[in-house]
């Protein structure tokens, strides 16, 4: 489902006379489906580097990365946004939404892009702000008010309203009390039950050896520093 070959990623510093950063060089990784892969490695390793190439939000230098047969690297914007809409989901550790959208529409809005009812959608959407206990009453107003662990738990539940055949995770348990930490992995072992190809940061050791098959140490593909 998610197949990386060769991939390789730097920066231009610009205002440094155009200097290179290599990140890293020949990586591979394959990602079946109902897999959960764990990237690991020291802070600055390029675990959340690799995650944005996968989404498309940073360009691989060479390689390919395909996600459900889409070769990211090579994709079209628009593509890449069908794909992000229909296959590839990515919680990220911060949410980001239009003020003054109520929390529930804010986690039924992936429904909706789909065409799904708003019924239905925000039906599937109340199920899951009351799974991640997020109270009733705050529903109908905006994330943007709610405390950081309120909108941790939204943006989970917005990240899981679709069933995505191929998912990023970028510490989905970070900062969570026990009991919410507990309905964001039974999330991510519902999401491998029915198939979805998954790669996650989890920080947290106990997170990732429930829910992750293995792990891949991405320092194992630094390049050199510069050139």
């Amino acid at each position: 489902m998610i197949v990386l070959q060769d991939v390789s990623k730097s920066f231009t510093l610009h205002n440094q006379g155009g200097a290179v950063i290599n990140v890293m060089s020949g990586v591979g990784l394959t990602v079946a489906a109902g897999e959960c892969v764990a990237l690991t490695g020291a802070s600055g390793a390029g675990k959340s580097t690799l995650m944005r190439m996968i989404y498309g939000n940073y360009v691989a230098r060479t390689g390919s990365i395909l996600v459900d047969r889409l070769d990211i690297v090579q994709a079209r914007p628009r593509e890449i946004i069908e794909l992000r809409r229909e296959t590839l989901g990515y919680v990220s550790q911060f949410l980001r939404v239009v003020p003054r959208v109520p929390t529930l529409d804010v986690v039924a809005e992936p429904l909706r892009a789909l065409g799904v009812s708003a019924k239905d959608a925000r039906t599937r959407a109340a199920g899951l702000l009351e799974r991640l206990n997020i109270p009733q009453p705050l529903w109908q107003l905006s994330p943007t008010t709610f405390s950081g662990g309120e909108q941790q738990r939204v943006n989970i539940a917005r990240g899981f309203a679709h069933a995505y055949p191929a998912m990023l995770l970028d510490e989905p348990t970070a900062s969570l009390d026990a009991a919410n930490r507990e309905v964001v992995l039974s999330l991510v072992m519902e999401a491998k039950s029915r198939g979805a190809a998954i790669i996650g940061i989890f920080h947290d050791e106990d997170a990732r050896n429930r829910v992750c098959d293995r792990e891949i140490d991405v320092s194992t593909f630094a390049s050199e520093a510069a050139a």
